[in-house]
């Protein structure tokens, strides 16, 4: 199944991502949004142009954001948490069909990967995937969607983090237009975070944030820290903190 991850409740502007994309009823890009939870090269001659202009062929060379694809993974495990949970801690469920207009490839689009392609290259990409025994942030196959993501038309289920159950976000998703499911919930601790995983600072800034971290207490900490460290905690906790 073809998953897209996200964190809800990160800013995007004056509003949560969540918001946002109930006010523009479609799942936006990078290129469309200017946020990102992985590298933030979405720009005229920037990486991530060159990469979607190698491997689609100049296709979007010069077409809008809006017009260019987004980006999932193809969940090969059917994990509970989605395919990627490097990119979020909630995600979109995609309907099956939405996998005819997709496009693949191993490892991310960020490494200039070699191998790519339609539906037919997902059983090869996949055996790469399986043999590379990459980290649990690492193991997915890349997506690309083309055409636009309608909450209300391509999306099965929004499934959220459980920490959000009863928040402005839960609130918020109902206006999507997709049914609304929970995972079983991402909670750690500092004290369970190796050092060496994303630096001694990234656990003790961990520390600083409570005793116990969730991804609705990470979104609001977004706010007030720089989004990259905090992006390095929920690497932590993505890692060690599924329940």
């Amino acid at each position: 199944m073809l998953t897209v991850q996200f964190h809800p409740n990160w800013p995007h502007g004056a509003r949560m991502v969540v918001e946002a994309m109930v006010g523009d009823g479609v799942y936006r890009s990078q290129f469309a949004t200017g946020i990102s939870n992985g590298g933030l090269s979405a720009f005229p001659g920037g990486d991530r142009w060159r990469w979607e202009s190698r491997l689609f062929g100049g296709r979007y060379d010069d077409q809008p954001g809006a017009a260019r694809p987004v980006y999932g993974v193809w969940n090969r495990r059917a994990d509970v948490y989605g395919g990627a949970i490097r990119f979020g801690s909630s995600y979109l469920r995609l309907k099956p069909e939405v996998v005819e207009r997709a496009t693949f490839c191993f490892p991310d689009s960020a490494r200039d990967p070699q191998d790519y392609g339609g539906l037919d290259s997902l059983p090869q990409l996949c055996a790469l995937a399986d043999a590379a025994e990459n980290d649990d942030l690492d193991d997915y196959v890349e997506a690309h969607i083309h055409g636009p993501v309608e909450f209300a038309k391509d999306v099965e289920a929004l499934v959220l983090d459980p920490s959000f159950i009863g928040t402005p976000v839960d609130v918020a998703a109902r206006g999507l237009g997709c049914a609304v499911e929970y995972h079983p919930g991402f909670r750690g601790t500092p004290a369970t975070f190796d050092p060496a995983y994303r630096g001694p600072e990234t656990v003790a800034l961990a520390q600083q944030l409570g005793p116990e971290l969730t991804p609705y207490l990470l979104g609001n900490a977004a706010r007030e820290h720089p989004p990259q460290a905090i992006k390095y905690v929920w690497h932590c906790l993505a890692r060690y903190g599924r329940r």
